[in-house]
């Protein structure tokens, strides 16, 4: 390395020189703030398009997907990989789902991993990649003729039950369970991700007239206790094992889970929100998440508050204070937010452009509440442009970092160290030693003008989030110059695969 070039000409170790303020930059423009979508694709929602698309145009709606968020400051994608017993990547677990090909157990052609695909796309842009998963759900419809040979409602009818027009798995059965952990296994050890999702489909939804038939199973295995608690047991034993095998295979993945926006009413139980919703987390779907953040086997919980601020019997005001008063301290919390109403639902709130904003307005009121998620993607690509164009210019001005890992805050002990600048192409290549005491997932960059220092708790000085690439001993980044001609000073630092980030490095070009 060329020392003279190295302390003269292009960089200097000033870490004294970079400000580190104490608090956030701004309520209205935090630092580090979880912003999702979730990208669905079952009945294609959201992607593919078609089940009929070309392989090409999959991966160009894909990439219009991810480009739009990134350009409105998201940083976390939740992308639909198990709908119905079927898969979006290759598994002999479940067949190919027909939402990506068309016909179930059919794989794309010309051949290739979608998962895979999405995953380095998402990371290469900076997103958090969640893998969404819906674990009980085997069918949308009885037509059992267009299920692949290889799909559990023709191997395993003894794990079905039928209900609601559709085959659900038995979550009471053992073999059931360790079927499903697998497949959650399988994912978290072959693909990067940094996050397995569950939604809000546990037993099902409750049908007028119609029983969930688990007469045999809770015979069998229901042991004296009720109907009721056995099958929120049934849930509860899922979700814990689910998390205690996922820190064991890759630490740094979350487990989170998206439940109905309504745990309890209050007038069913004095600890419950005060709301009339038809049906409920604990009374009807057997989910409890009072009792996986009591037991400590979440990591995050994302309810699902699809109303208006005012709505009159779930409001959304009521519920963001009731989870923010409900959750634990161990537990991360984000809001989910319904932007699919946006200018087509019965509740003439949501013809209200602020609406959406207001509600992350509100969020933000709460310490312990860091973020939300909007469903479905597809609202905000091309659609909806006065909402997006009110949060790009206010709530989401600026890029956020997502949270670290609950209970994952560390100290990141490699401190990028660059050994060469090559500012001869048109771009400007940064090597910087190979990291050998902390696994780095991003390189974060930050940029100043002469006038102001580095403030690494300043989201308005985040200027770009780049994909962490290895070679032997080190590695390379690329910045367009253009960041450097704006941004005089600059720094990088390095974020961990727990979401830890490091101190920073100066970095000094000559221009």
């Amino acid at each position: 390395m060329n020392r003279k070039l190295f302390l003269f000409s292009f960089i200097s170790f000033l870490l004294a020189s970079i400000s580190v303020a104490q608090a956030q930059f701004k309520t209205s423009n935090p630092k580090n703030e979880f912003r999702a979508v979730w990208i669905a694709t079952v009945a294609n929602i959201d992607w593919p398009v078609s089940n009929t698309d070309a392989v090409e145009k999959q991966k160009a709606d894909f990439i219009e997907i991810l480009d739009a968020y990134k350009k409105l400051n998201y940083n976390v994608v939740i992308v639909q990989i198990r709908s119905a017993g079927d898969a979006m990547y290759p598994t002999n677990l479940a067949p190919w789902s027909k939402y990506l090909t068309g016909k179930q157990g059919l794989a794309p052609y010309p051949f290739y991993d979608p998962l895979d695909w999405m995953i380095a796309q998402a990371h290469q842009r900076g997103f958090e990649f969640h893998a969404w998963l819906n674990p009980y759900r085997a069918t949308m419809d009885l037509n059992i003729g267009a299920l692949s040979r290889s799909h559990d409602v023709i191997k395993h009818p003894e794990w079905m039950i039928k209900y609601g027009g559709k085959y659900y798995y038995n979550p009471a059965l053992p073999e059931v369970q360790t079927h499903l952990m697998n497949i959650v296994d399988e994912v978290v050890t072959k693909y990067d991700v940094d996050a397995i999702h569950f939604d809000d489909y546990f037993y099902p939804y409750r049908i007028k007239g119609e029983e969930f038939n688990d007469t045999a199973a809770y015979r069998k295995y229901g042991n004296g206790q009720s109907r009721e608690d056995w099958r929120r047991d049934n849930v509860n034993t899922y979700v814990q094992n689910t998390y205690n095998s996922i820190k064991k295979i890759k630490p740094w993945v979350q487990f989170g889970i998206s439940p109905f926006g309504v745990w309890r009413n209050k007038s069913v139980d004095p600890r419950g929100s005060d709301t009339q919703a038809g049906q409920t987390n604990y009374d009807d779907l057997y989910a409890d998440p009072m009792a996986w953040m009591e037991g400590n086997y979440i990591d995050y919980l994302l309810p699902q508050l699809y109303w208006s601020i005012e709505h009159k019997t779930a409001s959304y005001a009521k519920l963001t204070k009731w989870w923010s008063e409900n959750t634990n301290k161990n537990t991360a919390l984000y809001i989910g937010n319904g932007s699919y109403k946006i200018n087509s639902d019965s509740d003439k709130k949501w013809f209200n452009p602020n609406e959406i904003p207001n509600q992350i307005d509100l969020t933000r009121t709460y310490p312990n509440i860091n973020g939300n998620a909007f469903f479905s993607a597809k609202w905000f690509v091309n659609k909806n442009q006065a909402v997006t164009q009110l949060l790009k210019d206010n709530q989401y001005q600026y890029p956020a970092l997502p949270y670290v890992v609950p209970n994952s805050r560390r100290e990141v002990l490699d401190i990028p160290c660059i050994t060469n600048i090559n500012n001869q192409t048109a771009n400007t290549i940064v090597t910087l030693d190979f990291p050998t005491q902390s696994k780095i997932r991003y390189v974060i960059v930050y940029g100043s003008t002469n006038k102001n220092r580095i403030d690494v708790n300043n989201p308005s000085q985040i200027i770009d989030k780049i994909a962490f690439s290895e070679t032997k001993d080190s590695i390379a980044i690329t910045i367009p110059k253009l960041y450097l001609e704006r941004h005089n000073n600059c720094a990088v630092t390095f974020v961990d695969y727990f979401g830890n980030e490091s101190q920073a490095t100066l970095l000094k070009v000559n221009n």
